[in-house]
């Protein structure tokens, strides 16, 4: 049986009437940017997360960026980032001139490793990004009793969970402010590019807001150097079709994964998901870990079953990052991940036969 790693166009076709008809009240209102789309999904989304602010932005990245510009945080300044994440989290303090200081997963949730974090911090320390890998909420008591100990804000990374928890408490929600992102391949996908920012700060969100329309509050009146950074009104509008949908969505991906551990315990060398205690993964990814790698993904290949690297190479080794002088065994656990992990099919729409399928050609391989 053929199972892709992940199939977009069925996600969406589920909802292809729901978003027929946001398209057209888009199109009839004749208003693009900034309009009542974006002030509805803003609203929701910031109820759905529990935070008092959420402000519609072009990307994750830019979530990112504009969150730290907010903090005030630029040249000379430095980020604690982990070492295993996506380069975006890395990128977007570098763009503000800042410098990522990367600190070691713990190796069994690869999560952003607490009791690693404070052997880091320097007096140019001004923040730490805890990123919730592959779905599973970082250790947030653990990284904000760090955090208040040396008076370092938290920004969280929470592009690949929303509807996470830590201790009951949601993911970003932690943080001072907080960033997300709704690429088309997370749980909550956008039909096209699209981010926000979560704040509980007033202050804060009031000044992402400007940042992202060029610097303003009023058109033609620049109080600040911004960006344009807008999410669109379309992609608000389909975002509101998906949101409400949300939370039995990640319920089923919990139950896939469940299936998936149950099925694949004890084959081979695999090392499966560890939920941390107190923590909840929504499964973004499902990703499991074999020193052969290479060979079962072309084995899956083979066998019709799609599968991904995230990521083949962790940020340290990127030529993107030569300039900071690190090089091949500086961040061991990172890079074991690196050369060890595959990520399986996991989407909610996933058919017990399906999870068979896959959970069969695996045992086939070993």
């Amino acid at each position: 049986m053929k199972v892709d790693f992940l199939d977009i166009k069925r996600i969406n076709n589920e909802q292809r009437a729901a978003f027929t008809e946001a398209y057209n009240r888009v199109m009839d209102s004749g208003w693009f940017i900034l309009g009542n789309e974006v002030k509805q999904f803003e609203a929701a989304y910031a109820a759905f997360n529990g935070v008092s602010h959420a402000i519609g932005v072009a990307n994750g990245l830019d979530a990112l960026i504009l969150s730290l510009r907010a903090l005030g945080i630029g040249a000379g300044d430095e980020v604690i980032v982990p070492s295993n994440t996506y380069i975006a989290s890395w990128l977007a303090v570098s763009y503000t001139g800042a410098r990522p200081v990367p600190v070691e997963p713990d190796p069994f949730t690869y999560n952003i490793d607490p009791s690693r974090i404070e052997e880091k911090i320097s007096p140019a320390t001004r923040a730490i990004m805890p990123v919730h890998l592959y779905g599973q909420s970082a250790a947030m008591d653990r990284i904000q009793a760090v955090a208040q100990r040396h008076g370092l804000a938290i920004l969280e990374d929470n592009a690949q969970a929303q509807g996470a928890r830590c201790n009951n408490r949601l993911t970003a929600t932690w943080g001072i402010i907080n960033a997300t992102s709704f690429y088309p391949g997370k749980n909550l996908g956008a039909l096209g590019d699209a981010g926000a920012v979560t704040t509980d700060d007033a202050a804060l969100a009031e000044k992402v807001t400007a940042l992202r329309n060029y610097g303003s509050h009023q058109k033609y009146y620049n109080e600040i150097l911004g960006v344009n950074s807008r999410l669109d009104e379309m992609q608000a509008a389909f975002l509101s079709v998906k949101l409400p949908l949300l939370n039995a969505q990640n319920q089923r991906r919990q139950q896939v994964a469940d299936r998936y551990n149950a099925v694949l315990a004890g084959v081979g060398d695999l090392i499966l998901p560890v939920i941390a205690e107190g923590c909840t993964s929504v499964y973004h990814l499902y990703v499991v870990r074999t020193a052969q790698r290479d060979a079962l993904q072309e084995h899956l290949r083979q066998k019709g079953i799609g599968t991904m690297i995230h990521y083949p190479v962790p940020p340290h080794l990127q030529q993107a990052y030569a300039a900071l002088g690190y090089q091949k065994g500086d961040f061991p656990i990172a890079e074991q991940i690196a050369d060890t992990a595959i990520s399986l099919p996991m989407a909610h729409y996933l058919e017990e036969a399906q999870i068979a399928a896959v959970a069969e050609a695996i045992q086939s391989f070993f």
